[in-house]
């Protein structure tokens, strides 16, 4: 009667549809507006231009607190027993390699004779006085004091990572016109009580009188040259205190003092759940060197002590699932709060607006759109 089915027309195709997706539209938690209902303007655009580039500076802030991980410290009482300790040497005298005695003497009474168990190089003080990197001990490599601010810590996955070396690099050569040269490179590991000792370098006759001739007092001379200083396994890569450390006197009787406090070690890295642990050992040190008598024992000390306590440090770094759900966590909490920021603002916009229309009256001329455009 209506002629649509002439036209092959039905009157159902002018109803709403009754398939699947009309039924799930039905359940649209995302209610839409229409375009013709949307007013874009420059002052939307800058708010979303705002809100991306701090979504992609968050974003990467948490890209590379998962890449360093969190890292925490913990202390408890060293329930692990061990008799033995390696101690790592690296240090340059003025002095001609015989006129130097290495000696170490425990709290139980043990003697070693570090000399022999170490290695003993000809060189050129000039050679290692003017190497990059030397510093004094409380001082930068400017010769500023050091207060350890600004100082930052390495990263427990840095260390995890570092190989134990087994030996020591090579003694630059002499140059032939300065001979054998002005000083002596000693070097080396050995191994150690695990107890509080000394371990002191002093000149030939001097110290344990029953080892060599007596050495003439006017070649006495101890500055020197730290290049290395650690216990345990000897990791080149891991900085310790005592490192590139530069320390001078021009008096022939001189007492360098160094008290070491040894505190084992664990860095532990715990990565989707493999753990990969690295044992070794640091330690703090103060020093106290001054003038001493002929009377007196000049030379290089190094008191260590053992601390009953193992220092634990740690890094746990999720997953990169983990890191998705982050990243999504943090834009839509910016989305959500950027949204919430601009309509208050926009409301507060119109509410100033009709708040100036009300003032002026029917006096000035202009419409309340003028008042929302500006």
């Amino acid at each position: 009667m209506n002629g649509f089915a002439d036209r092959g027309i039905n009157e159902g195709d002018f109803g709403e549809n009754s398939g699947i997706g009309e039924g799930l539209r039905t359940f649209d938690a995302f209610p839409k507006t229409k375009t013709t209902y949307v007013t874009r303007h420059s002052r939307g655009g800058q708010w979303t231009v705002l809100l991306l580039f701090t979504c992609l500076v968050l974003s990467f802030s948490e890209m590379l607190r998962w890449v360093h991980g969190r890292q925490t410290h913990q202390f408890s009482v060293e329930k692990g027993i061990s008799h033995e300790l390696q101690a790592n040497l690296d240090i340059v005298l003025p002095m001609h390699c015989g006129d130097l005695h290495v000696n170490v003497q425990d709290a139980a009474g043990d003697r070693i004779l570090a000399g022999d168990l170490l290695k003993r190089d000809p060189t050129n003080w000039a050679q290692w006085v003017d190497t990059k990197g030397v510093h004094r001990l409380g001082k930068d490599k400017l010769g500023r004091i050091d207060t350890g601010e600004g100082v930052e810590e390495e990263h427990v996955h840095d260390v995890v990572g570092l190989k134990a070396s087994r030996g020591f690099s090579k003694t630059p050569r002499v140059p032939r016109h300065l001979g054998q040269g002005d000083s002596c490179r000693i070097y080396g590991s050995l191994e150690l009580n695990k107890v509080q000792g000394d371990f002191h370098i002093t000149a030939r006759g001097h110290g344990y009188m029953g080892y060599g001739e007596h050495l003439d007092h006017s070649a006495f001379n101890f500055s020197h040259i730290i290049n290395e200083l650690s216990f345990g396994p000897f990791y080149p890569s891991l900085q310790n205190p005592l490192d590139q450390t530069l320390a001078t006197t021009p008096n022939h009787f001189y007492r360098f003092q160094y008290y070491l406090s040894i505190v084992p070690t664990v860095y532990a890295r715990v990565t989707s759940g493999i753990s990969r642990a690295l044992l070794t050992n640091q330690y703090a040190v103060t020093e106290q060197s001054l003038l001493v008598g002929e009377r007196n024992i000049p030379g290089i000390f190094f008191k260590f002590d053992i601390e009953p306590i193992l220092l634990t440090i740690s890094e746990e770094r999720g997953g990169f699932l983990t890191l998705l759900v982050r990243i999504v966590n943090v834009v839509s909490g910016i989305l959500v709060a950027g949204g919430w920021c601009y309509q208050l603002a926009d409301w507060a916009n119109e509410f100033r607006g009709r708040r100036r229309q009300r003032s002026d009256g029917m006096l000035s001329g202009r419409r309340a759109g003028d008042y929302e455009n500006e």
